[in-house]
């Protein structure tokens, strides 16, 4: 039982940083009908961006929570832009264009940014300064850290405030209704341009602070680190139906549970098999998702 709820406690803190990775993919498919397979990459730029934050602050030992703040907050500005930039210059320039011409894009976006983070930073694994080392909350069968419950609460922090921006503020009721339709949302006055970059600084956002968590929670990051995470993190946003913010939000803890005890229970080398194995099932029986509704697809 004991060793339940430890592999519990370690699924939600990686499941609450995926969740947020997997909105970005979310939102900007709702906007965009765009798989940004770059979005992968933009996450692993907000880890280094927030790595170097902590080296130039000297945060080392103990819970250094204001200078984790800062990182959260250089990295998941830093993406913004970043992402903004990206769908400015590749992504808003085509599309009136076929479908293909994006996905082509965004490829190449995302070979573009891990080949220009390696050029910038060399090839080999940078470990993260020691920031989160805050002691335990709970020791013995079950170890529950300070630096857990950082990470999960600044998480769900990040889901409340974008859940609060959709719902309730005009850009977000703009987003929605471009969501359902780009031409509709054009004949009333929405700047679908701006709402565009928008959407992406947003979800780029989201995918930097990501980032910062993931490398005070694992230590060790690489320039090829976007890769993996960015697939498990669309694997969340398409079980819980792509463009479904709560759905997103669930299936990405989801994937973090099914992760920790997969490593747990079965071996840390079949973890990738189970849950695109899981992917590939539940599209088999449900092909919108788990929270997902069936939609008229629109050109």
């Amino acid at each position: 039982m004991s060793e339940f709820v430890q592999y519990l406690v370690n699924g939600l803190t990686i499941g609450a940083f995926l969740a947020l990775i997997a909105l970005g993919y979310s939102m900007i498919y709702g906007v965009v009908r765009l798989i940004n397979f770059a979005h992968g990459d933009v996450f692993m730029i907000g880890a280094f961006a927030g790595f170097g934050t902590l080296t130039a602050l000297g945060a080392t030992g103990g819970m250094a929570l204001p200078a984790i703040l800062a990182a959260v907050v250089v990295g998941a500005l830093t993406t913004g832009v970043v992402g903004a930039g990206i769908a400015r210059a590749a992504y808003v320039p085509l599309l009136s264009s076929p479908r293909l011409a994006l996905l082509i894009a965004a490829i190449g976006v995302s070979l573009a940014l891990e080949e220009g983070v390696k050029v910038l930073t060399g090839a080999r694994f940078k470990s993260y300064p020691h920031a989160l080392d805050g002691g335990r909350i709970l020791s013995g069968a079950v170890h529950v850290t300070w630096g857990q419950l950082v990470l999960v609460v600044l998480s769900v922090a990040l889901m409340a405030a974008l859940w609060a921006f959709v719902t309730r503020t005009v850009t977000g009721t703009a987003m929605r209704a471009l969501a359902m339709d780009r031409d509709a949302a054009r004949l009333q006055g929405i700047n679908v341009e701006r709402l565009i970059l928008t959407t992406f600084f947003i979800g780029s956002l989201l995918a930097g602070a990501a980032g910062v968590m993931y490398g005070l929670y694992y230590v060790q990051i690489s320039f090829g680190m976007g890769f993996l995470i960015g697939l498990r993190a669309f694997t969340a946003a398409v079980l819980g139906g792509i463009g479904n913010l709560p759905g997103t939000m669930v299936a990405g803890v989801c994937i973090g549970l099914v992760q920790s005890f997969s490593a747990g229970y079965v071996s840390s080398r079949w973890t990738d098999v189970i849950i695109f194995g899981l992917l590939i099932a539940v599209l088999a029986l449900r092909p919108t998702g788990l929270f997902g509704e069936r939609v008229v697809e629109r050109a």
